[in-house]
């Protein structure tokens, strides 16, 4: 079938073989993917199409890697980023993981200093964090815009107009003596540091291979759950010390600036085409001094809305609803509603405020080391178990994230209820706890739920980032309107039942079904789109 392909696999485009005439029912190798041909514009070279490489691309791959076992199969090139040395992909993937963090960061920063810019701008503490509010809707909906563009014009021409532009939009933010104008700039810093905080799950499945991706895609998922506390955390600081918040805005103006020097030096070209395209021009060129189009095929529009349509996958929705819940209760809350909670009752100033949120940092560190290796390690023995050629089906990963839901439950209810029964005026370190616990358990679940939706969808890695990112700041950016009426009407020992009721049911009880039945859900959708394919194959057969 030729003609033009679906926007949807732009990212990798497998194409399923013709079935034979003896029976119309995909077999259940060539849905696992071992059974796929490539089509023009792929990226992606399945482990099943290794027996049809040439004995020079073997020899290679056996020179570089020691082995044929890889997931996906590299090309013969050494600017393919599946064949960078180990140290490259690290640098590469650091720059990506800390530009993630950032957005969030940034959002979050001002959090300990809104009574200063209300008293600054003359408007009221409420108003001052629709500042931050801003920045998070935004955060959610501008990755649709940079996306495709990534797509056709690489990761690194992108990254590069990233961190310019949101350098030049602190600056204007630390430059502004009005609401409106620091509200406008606070705008656009949102929409040009936002690309990584979607793009980034896309750059993991561009340079590891497929059982390096539990512990790589906790690298970045640990990054962008640490912004929101570590803004705050590293800020009050800042504004109580200075005496000045807008040093804030000199200090991430200054952090851009270092990322555009960091992506000079280690951020090489990740979106690499190993189909269909050409490549010319020693490895260095390719990664580092090519600014053109990539990709020739031509921009359709609706590509910056399809990774929306990514809702129609029970392995992409049902985990990102499920870590979306976790996320706004366990993150989110706990970020935004702090200072509101602690000020009242403690008494606290910006540099405590903030050294309230180290207890994130923390639960967030342990459990990206829970996560990460682990669920790399819970698989890799399944796999071993089963036996050459096998491996364990998508699902099996999601028996880690029963233990993240259970200690964000545990976490919320803890610090809900020690917040309670803490007299007023005397701090203690109990709540504390219970932040930090809830934060292990966000990050298992993060890394855990993330990293199943891209193993069954690998096509739509960059997508999938994207649309997880839309879903988690949309929810993020409502919850703060009702997060204080809940805590205030029912106190913070009720608000913390609460959460972690919801946690159960809209959380842990819907990847326990898409556990049980997720496998079956994904063949019946293959089979759909392999029965539309032959509909209009045979309805426009190949001249």
């Amino acid at each position: 079938m030729e003609g033009k392909p679906e926007t949807s696999m732009q990212d990798f485009a497998p194409v399923q073989k013709q079935i034979s005439n003896q029976s119309r029912e995909p077999t259940k190798e060539s849905l696992n993917g071992s059974d796929l041909e490539l089509g023009p514009r792929a990226t992606y070279i399945t482990t099943g199409a290794a027996a049809g490489i040439s004995q020079e691309h073997r020899d290679y791959l056996l020179q570089r890697h020691g082995t044929l076992d890889l997931d996906p199969i590299p090309s013969a090139d050494p600017a393919d980023p599946y064949n960078w040395p180990s140290w490259r992909k690290n640098a590469n993937l650091v720059c990506v993981a800390f530009h993630a963090m950032m957005t969030t960061f940034t959002a979050a920063a001002i959090i300990p200093v809104y009574e200063d810019i209300a008293m600054d701008l003359g408007c009221s503490i409420q108003t001052a964090s629709y500042l931050t509010s801003l920045q998070i809707c935004i955060l959610g909906f501008a990755p649709l815009f940079w996306k495709p563009v990534s797509n056709r014009y690489g990761r690194r021409p992108v990254w590069f107009l990233s961190t310019i532009g949101s350098l030049v939009f602190n600056v204007g933010c630390a430059l502004c003596h009005s609401y409106s104008s620091m509200a406008v700039c606070r705008a656009f810093t949102a929409f040009f540091i936002s690309p990584a905080i979607a793009i980034g799950s896309g750059v993991v499945v561009e340079t590891y291979f497929k059982k390096q991706r539990g512990k790589y895609m906790g690298i970045w998922t640990l990054l962008v759950t640490l912004g929101p506390p570590g803004g705050p955390f590293f800020m009050g600081f800042v504004g109580y010390q200075t005496g000045n918040y807008r040093w804030i805005y000199w200090i991430l103006a200054m952090i851009n600036g270092l990322q555009f020097i960091c992506y000079v030096f280690f951020g090489p070209e990740t979106r690499y085409i190993r189909q269909g395209v050409r490549h010319a021009g020693s490895a260095f060129k390719q990664e580092f001094l090519t600014f053109k189009r990539i990709d020739p095929m031509p921009l359709d529009p609706w590509e910056f809305l399809h990774p929306l349509s990514l809702c129609r996958y029970a392995s992409i929705l049902v985990p990102t609803l499920a870590y979306t819940i976790v996320f706004g209760f366990a993150s989110v809350l706990l970020t935004v509603e702090i200072p509101q909670l602690f000020v009242p009752k403690f008494a606290f100033n910006a540099q405590q405020i903030g050294l309230q949120f180290l207890a994130i940092i923390i639960g967030s560190v342990i459990g990206e080391q829970l996560a990460g290796r682990t669920s790399d390690f819970w698989m890799t023995r399944r796999a071993m178990k089963m036996g050459e050629d096998r491996r364990p089906a998508p699902e099996f990963r999601l028996w880690l994230s029963y233990g993240g839901f259970l200690l964000s439950m545990v976490g919320l209810l803890v610090f809900g209820i020690r917040l309670e029964q803490a007299p007023q005026g005397h701090w203690n370190v109990t709540p504390i706890i219970g932040i930090a616990i809830a934060a292990v358990g966000n990050q298992i679940v993060t890394t855990v739920l993330v990293t199943y939706a891209v193993d069954c969808h690998t096509e739509h890695a960059s997508s999938i980032g994207v649309f997880v990112n839309v879903i988690r700041s949309t929810w993020g950016f409502i919850g703060p309107f009702w997060f204080p009426d809940m805590l205030a009407g029912v106190g913070a020992s009720g608000s913390g039942g609460i959460m972690a009721g919801v946690i159960f049911v809209c959380s842990w009880l819907p990847i326990a079904l898409l556990q049980w039945r997720g496998q079956g859900w994904r063949v019946k959708k293959e089979q759909a789109i392999v029965s539309a394919q032959e509909a209009e194959a045979e309805v426009n057969p190949r001249q």
